[in-house]
């Protein structure tokens, strides 16, 4: 019973604002108490109380946005690693969509990305275990586990009949989110592949950029956010930076004032005005959209790909007293013309889908590589 009155407390904490406008409150508060109660009496079988009260803090969070979840103390613990450039798992960035587990994007050079999962599969199996009905945080834990096991995925695929089935190694994952190419038939374009924004990308990225600067050859850049999941918003900022000279580069909206804000460019552009041309696709999410999304309103770059995923909202991880946190959406982020990607996404200058076979340097079979390469030549 004391579990039950704790979690009708957090109900009661979450609720706090709405009570007096909420007639209903406290009858739905003692409604689910006694669901509790008649669970743990007649339910056929012997039921966690934990894992119940876990489950159920979870509902609460799912019910606001796919993107807000609980994670217990051991989970906390392996996920405060992500944003540091090295963890274990299989290399897969996930959301929820209605109710189901959604692959925001493969990260490059992992085992997911070298098995050929893709961005926008829904995940329907992790080993023996359906993971409809389940959190965005258990399918986690479920991907997790010993360094050099295997597990199967099995995929559901827009426009494939069949389901589809990956086995898949799990590593560690360290993510180098940097990689640069000089290309083009004169060898005079800046190819630079990011693929995350981790606390480390934006002095990757400068180091690159100024190492080409100081090659006379370079006319131009390409830059590749396709697959790039997102990250930091502050690494977003500063990566944007780069190729502006002025203007907003994002503005995020929140509930608490601190959480509603203005970011703009600094004077200087590191590469003075050369020409842009950004890769994006579906797999492009987060903070890879408010870069693409900020080139774009300026008229600073020219973006070519596939509509990005549409990730719009700023998540916090708040440590709970228990040693686990909360995931949890604190504000929304809009693009300098003030449009939302909330679910829309951003929109490509130049539409060209994406091949089965992409993101090979130099390789004929990247046909968005090669159509930013020809336009350059052209």
């Amino acid at each position: 019973m004391r579990k039950i009155t704790l979690l009708i407390i957090l109900f009661l904490n979450l609720s706090f604002t709405n009570s007096y406008s909420n007639s209903g409150l406290y009858e739905k508060i003692d409604l689910f108490g006694e669901v509790l109660e008649k669970i743990k009496e007649d339910f056929v079988d012997d039921v966690n109380e934990s894992e119940m009260m876990d489950s159920a803090i979870n509902g609460v969070l799912q019910s606001l946005d796919p993107y807000s979840a609980y994670m217990s103390p051991e989970l906390f613990k392996e996920m405060q690693t992500d944003t540091r450039g090295e963890f274990g798992g299989l290399g897969i960035e996930i959301g929820m969509e209605a109710g189901l587990v959604k692959v925001i994007a493969p990260i490059d050079d992992t085992p997911a990305a070298e098995a050929g999962i893709k961005a926008g599969d829904y995940i329907v199996k992790i080993g023996n275990d359906q993971v409809q009905g389940k959190s965005l945080m258990e399918a986690v834990k479920l991907m997790r586990g010993p360094i050099g096991t295997s597990v199967e995925l099995t995929i559901r695929r827009k426009n494939v009949k069949k389901s589809l089935k990956f086995v898949i190694t799990r590593k560690i994952i360290e993510i180098k989110s940097v990689n640069s190419e000089i290309l083009g038939k004169s060898k005079n374009l800046g190819y630079i592949r990011l693929k995350s924004f981790n606390e480390n990308s934006d002095k990757q990225f400068l180091n690159i950029v100024k190492k080409f600067e100081k090659d006379s050859k370079i006319e131009g850049y390409i830059l590749d956010l396709r697959n790039n999941p997102g990250g930091l918003l502050t690494q977003a900022i500063n990566i944007t930076d780069f190729f502006l000279n002025d203007g907003e580069i994002v503005s995020t909206k929140g509930r608490k004032v601190s959480e509603t804000r203005r970011f703009f460019a600094k004077k200087g552009d590191a590469i003075k005005g050369k020409p842009i041309i950004v890769l994006i696709n579906n797999g492009s999410a987060s903070a890879s959209e408010i870069f693409a999304g900020a080139l774009k309103d300026h008229k600073r770059a020219i973006i070519l790909g596939e509509n990005s995923y549409g990730k719009g909202s700023v998540q916090s991880i708040i440590p709970l007293r228990n040693g686990g946190g909360i995931r949890l959406t604190i504000s929304k982020y809009y693009l300098p013309s003030g449009d939302s990607i909330s679910e829309v996404g951003v929109t490509p200058d130049i539409v060209v889908e994406e091949t089965e076979d992409n993101f090979k340097i130099n390789s004929q079979s990247d046909n968005q590589l090669n159509y930013a390469l020809k336009l350059f030549n052209s």
